[in-house]
């Protein structure tokens, strides 16, 4: 019994630096799964309405299998303490692989798989997020009715910046989000952070 909680002990440890490092699940799939990952059926009138009944933003995040970027994002950005927290509290994010065969369903109705859904909107790099409006967009398309579109890989202050832009309907307002995100830094120096 103390040889096999002194193994148990030893492989706890060997573990540490992983998980330390930001590790992030992989799924069958080869894209990263973070817990605050939704797993839905893409439908994404339903998606928006249960985002909408939560009080989050529904975001649509593009990946694919071995995108360094994309592990660059889930390892070292979204695993930051405050932007995990912000994702955790007022987001609703839904995760698309760019070469997937999973059907996607617009707010028209339209259903394509993954792949053929990011052609439709013009999705050709990983990672990309796209920001969905409060409420469905007129024409259907989410693609067009995104407050905001980002492709990259980005720090964390960027990352943090743009996600609290959204939440605070920047998109609505005269400063574009790279003047915000200049503002926002100039605030931080300030602090000295």
């Amino acid at each position: 019994m103390t040889r096999l909680l002194t193994t148990l002990a030893a492989l706890c440890l060997l573990a540490l630096p992983a998980l330390a490092s930001g590790d992030v699940p992989l799924g069958d799939d080869g894209l990263h799964k973070p817990g605050w990952l939704r797993e839905t059926f893409k439908d994404l009138g339903d998606d928006l309405a249960e985002a909408e009944a939560e009080g989050r933003r529904l975001v649509l995040i593009w990946e694919q299998r071995g995108c360094i970027y994309c592990t660059k994002m889930h390892t070292d950005v979204f695993t930051d303490p405050e932007i995990d927290a912000l994702i955790r509290e007022k987001y609703f994010f839904v995760q698309l692989n760019l070469f997937g065969d999973v059907e996607v369903t617009d707010f028209d109705g339209t259903t394509l798989s993954e792949r053929e859904m990011a052609k439709r909107w013009g999705i050709f790099f990983t990672p990309t997020m796209m920001f969905m409006p409060e409420s469905a967009p007129e024409d259907g398309n989410a693609a067009r009715g995104a407050v905001a579109t980002m492709p990259g890989a980005f720090g964390r202050g960027t990352t943090y910046d743009l996600l609290t832009w959204i939440l605070e309907r920047g998109y609505d307002t005269d400063e574009h989000f790279q003047h915000y995100h200049a503002r926002m830094i100039n605030e931080r120096r300030a602090k000295g952070e």
